[in-house]
């Protein structure tokens, strides 16, 4: 969330759920791997609140960082904070990134923009001319990161005139690490998620034509078959008989 304004729960359930999930699966993994070498089985535990404060480093760095002064990468002052801030869309790191509105300003036309030193002249006079290489707000990491705000505003001014797909291909061509703010829609539709058959589609009895998500994981031996989800009972008769033995009659 903004430092002005409430908590915001995030869009899924990466940390509280897949984080721990994931953290486990890397230990079952690794403990594996020891049993292999040593020969001696091992217990793997994993606690939810230690998988997420492992995901959430960086945030633990910054606010070990305020004892010994402010965060200037960060948009909103730090000056008398004691614990990190909520930052909205600030990247947070050594670099500065946040999210810019794009053409035709909608609740979804957004890319995500780092702005580092190296590229940081040739996207200024991309987007402002040679005024903007030598504006002296600009003209340093440090002056950027003092007025980071004006500089986030006079980009979203240039990107209201593109599309996110637009400005995307533009940056990308001075080599300026940007992604689009996708939507369930645009995931629906981007051909890089359809060649990595991440949305695959299948055919249910009851739904009609349905998309599931894809394997992430890709193995070069053993490709994953995506498959529908059972309907309720469907496979009763099958695991009664086959598997427990039991007769029609029974």
């Amino acid at each position: 969330g903004s430092n002005d304004g409430p908590p915001l729960g995030h869009g899924g359930d990466r940390l509280e759920i897949r984080g721990p999930g994931l953290h486990l699966a890397i230990g079952i993994l690794a403990a594996l791997n020891a049993r292999h070498r040593t020969g001696r089985g091992q217990f793997v535990e994993v606690a939810m609140m230690d998988a997420v404060m492992n995901l959430c480093r960086v945030k633990f760095r910054d606010h070990q960082r305020l004892t010994r002064g402010t965060l200037p990468e960060y948009s909103v002052s730090t000056a008398e904070s004691v614990a990190t801030p909520r930052s909205g869309n600030d990247s947070g790191g050594g670099q500065l990134g946040n999210a810019i509105r794009c053409k035709p300003g909608g609740p979804n036309d957004f890319i995500y923009v780092v702005v580092q030193e190296v590229v940081w002249e040739a996207l200024a006079r991309r987007i402002g001319g040679e005024a903007m290489v030598t504006d002296p707000r600009f003209s340093t990491l440090t002056e950027r990161r003092k007025n980071q705000s004006q500089m986030w505003q006079i980009l979203e001014n240039f990107a209201l005139d593109h599309t996110k797909q637009e400005l995307m291909a533009l940056l990308n061509e001075l080599d300026v690490p940007c992604g689009p703010i996708m939507s369930t829609q645009d995931l629906a539709e981007d051909a890089h998620v359809h060649l990595r058959e991440m949305y695959v589609p299948l055919d249910h009895p009851e739904r009609g034509p349905w998309h599931n998500v894809g394997m992430p994981i890709k193995l070069s031996n053993n490709k994953v078959d995506i498959t529908r989800s059972p309907l309720l009972g469907e496979h009763t008769d099958e695991l009664l008989q086959e598997i427990l033995q039991w007769s029609p009659e029974t």
